[in-house]
């Protein structure tokens, strides 16, 4: 996206009426930002949902002012810019029908043919989301994921403290301008999180971190990646926004299930019982679902299939440690090989197929995935 682009794009959004969904529209329509502003009034007004003011306000000169000015702060902070028509946007994004028209960011965050899932949850982290999380991201962290989340306290900021700890790409998702921090004293991890990834934001420099903007935020997290993860949540909560707008968007959502009585797993716990989530019990349960494939060589898939499935009952290890040397057989000849009775086979096969790990072959053949 060149300088002339994001001027022009900025000068679009500071037109009053002219929000992230109108100013798309004009865009696609006109063919670009600097285009609107040399249409003339009366083709403008032919645009759906463009009537007599709107058309007046395109002319409005200040626009430019204030655009020139965002645009210095990017320069002196060196803060790039994309728009939601550039190959650099963040693909899932693109169709979600009110994702910003402009993306500010900074680091080294690349999107390339890169898995990417979002984590979210309570600022009240408890040991148990605690140590489920880290133990997520570490499972997954040979499939090479990028962590989303919204660098706020609690299950934000150690989802992205767990996804460095492993070498991975993670972004945070601001609700502010990129001219301040919020909390402050997370300031001390933007350094090595631009280093392995870095931050974005919708919002000009100037914007606080206001309760609205929070939820602005959290459509982002929410349609940037292929899946929501709620690893805590109380009853309510601003992770349960994010689930309900991942919804929307027909991401798939997870979340991780706690004990009835614990107030941080209520959220989590309402989430699979009205359906609106599937159970997360393991990284295997995030593979499966959604159908990621393991495209990598024999020795670092065998180490992929060891993390993920590290949780295996007695009787499921037995039978995946003898795969491992079989690749594939006959259900009877696992049940001999394994010293399993034949009517118990049965209900581990089924169990390790719901795990993703084997699936079956015509013949009553089992192999590894």
């Amino acid at each position: 996206m060149t300088q002339t682009e994001v001027y022009y794009t900025l000068a679009l959004l500071q037109v009053e009426g002219v929000g992230e969904i109108l100013a798309k529209k004009l865009i696609q329509k006109c063919g670009s930002a600097e285009a609107v502003f040399s249409t003339k009034k009366s083709q403008l007004q032919k645009i759906d949902g463009i009537g007599v003011i709107l058309a007046k306000n395109l002319q409005d000169k200040t626009v430019f002012t204030k655009a020139a000015a965002e645009l210095a702060f990017m320069e002196r902070e060196n803060i790039g810019a994309t728009c939601f028509h550039d190959p650099n946007y963040p693909e899932k994004l693109k169709h979600c029908i009110d994702s910003p028209v402009v993306l500010f960011q900074t680091g080294t965050i690349s999107y390339e043919n890169r898995k990417m899932i979002s984590i979210v949850g309570t600022r009240q982290i408890t040991t148990y989301g605690m140590e489920f999380t880290k133990k997520l991201i570490e499972d997954l962290a040979p499939l090479n994921p990028i962590i989303v989340s919204g660098f706020a306290y609690g299950v934000d900021i150690y989802a992205h403290q767990a996804a460095m700890n492993c070498g991975l790409q993670t972004i945070g998702v601001l609700a502010h301008g990129f001219d301040q921090i919020y909390p402050k004293v997370h300031k001390k991890y933007m350094a090595q999180m631009e280093q392995n990834g870095g931050f974005l934001s919708e919002f000009w420099s100037g914007t606080n971190p206001d309760r609205e903007n929070f939820i602005k935020r959290n459509r982002i997290v929410a349609g940037i990646s292929e899946a929501t993860i709620v690893i805590e949540s109380a009853e309510r909560g601003g992770s349960l926004v994010t689930a309900n707008l991942a919804n929307d968007y027909n991401r798939e959502v997870f979340a991780v299930p706690g004990r009835i009585t614990d107030k941080y797993s209520k959220g989590c716990n309402n989430l699979i019982k009205t359906q609106r989530a599937n159970l997360l019990t393991s990284a295997a349960d995030l593979v499966y679902m959604l159908n990621w494939n393991i495209n990598v060589n024999d020795a670092t898939k065998n180490t992929i299939q060891k993390q993920l499935f590290i949780d295996l009952e007695p009787d499921e290890q037995l039978i995946f440690d003898y795969l491992q040397k079989k690749n594939s057989e006959v259900m009877d000849i696992i049940a001999l090989e394994c010293n399993l009775p034949i009517y118990k086979i049965s209900s581990i096969l089924l169990n390790m197929e719901l795990k993703g790990i084997i699936r079956p072959l015509p013949g009553k053949i089992f192999e590894l995935v």
